[in-house]
């Protein structure tokens, strides 16, 4: 469920729209910015805009901001996607990934003129890629050519799919920038996760000699460009990732916990000559959820707190110190003079990018986002209550535009997770709720990631404890104020959104209906089929070892309590909370007589991508509880 989590945030968090034009067709019209990253002299930053999706997954492409004139262009025009660029060590060239012929290779764009050539021509497609320090030379990620006797086989549908082959693993390989000859470095049972380069000589790469473990294993490994020979370099506490090494490549920097999952938290620096890591974030106790390097020496972080996303500057050994920006803050990019590029956003504003130079304000240097004339986003209000044990709870609130003399519809809309978190940020649903008429309710429980690594722990073996009471108090505070219709409550989310709806209509009849995207119904026999285990192993255990601790937080136990009329959504090649999770909920609440409705989408993975998809989805999730939750009883 991890994987999903963090990518699903985009789409999960955010809020309400006031104006009752929205559509579910406009909503979902909106670009993305990210992949910051400034050119070595500072003088421009490219990026990526995704576009709002079309009949496949979002297309993107790179743009150029040119920082002294403030002028942001498209680049990249074809008819696939480019992203993940990457300037050459002078600035004469970007590199970037791109699936113009079918499988994503490296593509290099002479920055004086001309049209990208691809860099690599290989069979399977890229994943990552880094320059070395001298810029003759990059290292890529990608799987070894499938042998002439498999491409026989699957052209003879003799395909069968053997799983763990060792072949099918991710190599290092090394291709000449200016020859494009590519050589192999790594071959073996090695599983490569990241990885950059410390000299000509050397990579650093997390991986893992236990491929096919299950469990968090992974190690950091100095990596010969000579003969790809493999030598430990350090092991952080697991989980943890987003390598970085500093600019002199004397330093690097990762995220990692202190005592274990169930997410990376703080940010380690380490000596690249030795010595152990350095907790560099301890003392804001704020979820890093990325990093990049101003200079040599001062790394800068964006961190999740509350529902702000802010960044602070470090020092290789001092304390840190915030940067003040107007608002939330997404990717970002670092200049060496301090100057921040950063895409910005907040309840009411769709991502746009910034520029904030030293001791100045930030000024919105794109327009990106498609037209949205007549439609207005609103704030939204943010506070605290306490929950059931005293513990304070932060959430958000919005109000529909129209005034309402009687009192109102409210929807507790769940983010995913657990380990995640609301953010002020534009999101589809709750946009859409409002517009209708709903208030909507989103609170970050105990377990979520934007209050310091305990609270992120809060819910170890007590999904459906602790946090289900917190989302339960945070409706009856609401509902204190005297604006809110105790009787027309709802419940609705994806992921451990959609957990927790179906928990709800196992624990509780107060809500009128349910939406359930993508959730789970039967952990243990989830653990045995999703796709990354490892994080509900650190939850719970293995279900062979501590089926109980399962079972308990499982809503298939109780659902012969369930009477709540409940919409199932679910991604048909979903590999994080497979679709038998979804269809064994549909077949329990028809047993026991329950209003309910299973939509499953072909082709979708957790995150639905398909602008058909996406739109019906939204409709079906207004149309349900306009039916059960808006009407006056």
């Amino acid at each position: 469920m991890c994987q999903f989590r963090l990518a699903f945030l985009a789409f999960s968090i955010g809020f309400a729209c006031q104006s009752a034009s929205l559509t579910p067709e406009q909503a979902i019209q909106s670009r993305n910015i990210s992949a910051l990253t400034f050119s070595p002299d500072d003088s421009q930053l490219a990026c990526v805009v995704s576009e709002p999706p079309k009949d496949g997954p979002p297309a993107s492409h790179i743009w150029i901001l040119d920082i002294a004139r403030n002028d942001f262009r498209q680049l990249t025009f074809s008819a696939k996607s480019e992203s993940a660029p990457r300037w050459s060590p002078d600035g004469r060239a970007l590199a970037f990934l791109s699936d113009r012929n079918e499988r994503m290779q490296i593509y290099l764009l002479q920055m004086v003129g001309g049209e990208a050539s691809a860099l690599t021509s290989g069979k399977n497609a890229v994943s990552e890629f880094r320059w070395s320090p001298d810029g003759t030379e990059i290292a890529f990620l990608a799987p070894e050519a499938k042998s002439e006797a498999d491409e026989k086989k699957e052209k003879d549908k003799d395909d069968a799919k053997v799983a763990d082959r060792e072949q099918d693993l991710a190599r290092l390989w090394i291709v000449n920038a200016a020859s494009k000859t590519v050589r192999q470095l790594t071959r073996g049972a090695w599983k490569i996760e990241d990885f950059d380069w410390i000299s000509a000589g050397r990579i650093l790469a997390v991986a893992t000699d236990q491929p096919k473990s299950e469990t968090w294993n992974t190690a950091i490994f100095d990596v010969s460009t000579a003969d790809g020979k493999m030598t430990p370099f350090s092991r952080p506490g697991q989980p943890f990732g987003g390598l970085s090494i500093s600019p002199d490549r004397t330093h690097i920097a990762y995220v990692a916990t202190h005592n274990a999952g169930p997410a990376p938290h703080d940010l380690f620096l380490q000596d690249v000559a030795g010595g152990p890591p350095r907790d560099a974030t301890a003392a804001i106790d704020r979820r890093v959820l990325g990093v990049k390097w101003q200079n040599d020496f001062t790394p800068v972080v964006s961190v999740d707190d509350g529902f702000r996303l802010r960044l602070y500057k470090l020092n290789l050994s001092g304390s840190p110190s915030p940067i003040d920006l107007a608002y939330s803050n997404g990717d970002f990019a670092v200049a060496k003079d301090g100057t921040v590029v950063f895409v910005g956003f907040a309840f009411n504003r769709r991502g746009e990018l910034f520029i904030q130079p030293p001791n100045s304000s930030a000024k919105q240097v794109s327009h990106v986002q498609p037209s949205w004339a007549g439609i207005t986003l609103a704030d939204a209000e943010l506070f605290r209550f306490k929950s059931f044990d005293g513990t304070q709870i932060e959430a958000a609130l919005m109000k529909p535009p129209q005034k309402s003399d009687g009192k109102l519809p409210l929807i507790l809309y769940v983010h995913g997770g657990p380990a995640g978190s609301f953010s002020a940020a534009y999101s589809p649903w709750p946009q859409l709720l409002a517009a209708r008429g709903y208030e909507v309710l989103m609170v970050n429980p105990r377990g979520s990631s934007s209050n310091g690594e305990e609270f992120l722990k809060a819910n170890r073996a007590d999904w459906g404890g602790g946090d289900f009471k917190d989302l339960m108090a945070g409706i009856d505070a609401v509902l204190a104020r005297g604006d809110t219709d105790p009787n027309r409550l709802g419940i609705g989310g994806w992921s451990y959104g959609g957990y927790m709806a179906e928990w709800a209509v196992t624990q509780t009849n107060r809500f009128k209906a349910a939406v359930s995207g993508a959730g789970m119904f039967d952990l243990a026999a989830e653990f045995g089929t999703e796709q990354v285990p490892a994080e509900d192993e650190w939850y719970f255990g293995t279900p062979w070892e501590h089926p109980d601790q399962f079972a308990h937080s499982s809503p298939y136990m109780y659902v012969r309590n369930a009477k709540t009329p409940t919409l199932i959504l679910q991604g048909e090649n979903d590999p994080i909370d497979p679709v038998g999770q979804s269809t064994a909920l549909y077949r329990a609440l028809k047993r026991y007589g329950v209003e309910t409705e299973l939509v499953i989408y072909p082709r979708e993975p957790h995150g639905v991508r398909e602008e058909k998809h996406q739109i019906d989805i939204l409709r079906r999730m207004l149309d349900w509880f306009d039916r059960y939750v808006k009407p006056e009883k």
